[in-house]
């Protein structure tokens, strides 16, 4: 922080006990109070559905004000939750404000990996958080490293891949599901005006050969133009498709 960082991060899975998960997110989440820093917590990335550090988080958020300067990324032990946990939870995360992130490739490669079978799809709750007027952006996370040792970067397989674990698939959810990628990640980075089409703003975006957002995932259509502060950085020139059906 004294560096200049934008975010503080916690890992609270990864403490030997509960107390010092509680311990972790205490520390990680005052010194972003302190120094009005936003959080990033990477939390609860396992299949243990006793792994917690959520509500924590949601709660620490709270109080601290915070709210959504805070994320929770993966989350995954949220599928494994019971029920009723789930929907006292659902209250605290509503109330706390915090964002969330699953990252649809990397979370359904890693989990599930001790389960027999049945296993687990292994993908945090992104419909019932979304129904609840929460937060949700879909990340990459990794790649080409020991954790994901594929990817290219493309966004559009990371939602691709999202709607069909997330049982995502109606002509709505399809339609809207570009907001996982743009405006809902602009409201978790807290990028304000810096994002959007409008006068003034930076000149960030993409054109896409597609008429609407259901042909570009369903056809994987081509990138026509990559935009960056203003200057074109990648351009495609696709060949010509005729679909005779």
């Amino acid at each position: 922080v004294a560096m200049g960082a934008d975010a503080v991060g916690a890992i609270p899975h990864f403490e030997f006990t509960r107390e010092y998960s509680v311990e972790s997110l205490n520390f990680a989440l005052e010194l972003a109070a302190r120094n009005d820093r936003l959080v990033d917590v990477h939390c609860d990335e396992i299949d243990d559905e006793a792994s917690r550090g959520l509500e924590t988080v949601a709660a620490r958020a709270l109080e601290l004000g915070l709210y959504d300067r805070v994320t929770a990324s993966h989350t995954t032990a949220m599928h494994s939750y019971n029920n009723a946990y789930v929907l006292r939870l659902m209250r605290l995360l509503r109330m706390s404000r915090i964002n969330f992130v699953a990252n649809p490739l990397v979370n359904t490669h890693l989990q599930g990996r001790v389960d027999t079978y049945p296993k687990r799809r292994g993908i945090t709750r992104v419909r019932e958080l979304t129904d609840a007027g929460i937060n949700v952006s879909f990340g990459h996370d990794d790649i080409f490293d020991p954790w994901y040792p594929m990817g290219n970067g493309s966004l559009r397989d990371v939602v691709f891949i999202g709607l069909h674990v997330c049982q995502m698939m109606g002509y709505e959810d399809i339609m809207n599901s570009y907001r996982f990628i743009t405006s809902n990640a602009a409201r978790t980075l807290h990028l304000g005006d810096r994002y959007g089409i409008a006068e003034g703003r930076p000149a960030n975006f993409v054109v896409l050969d597609a008429e609407n957002y259901y042909d570009a995932l369903n056809r994987n259509s081509a990138v026509l133009l990559s935009v960056r502060g203003g200057r074109v950085i990648a351009q495609s020139r696709p060949g010509e498709t005729e679909i005779l059906f």
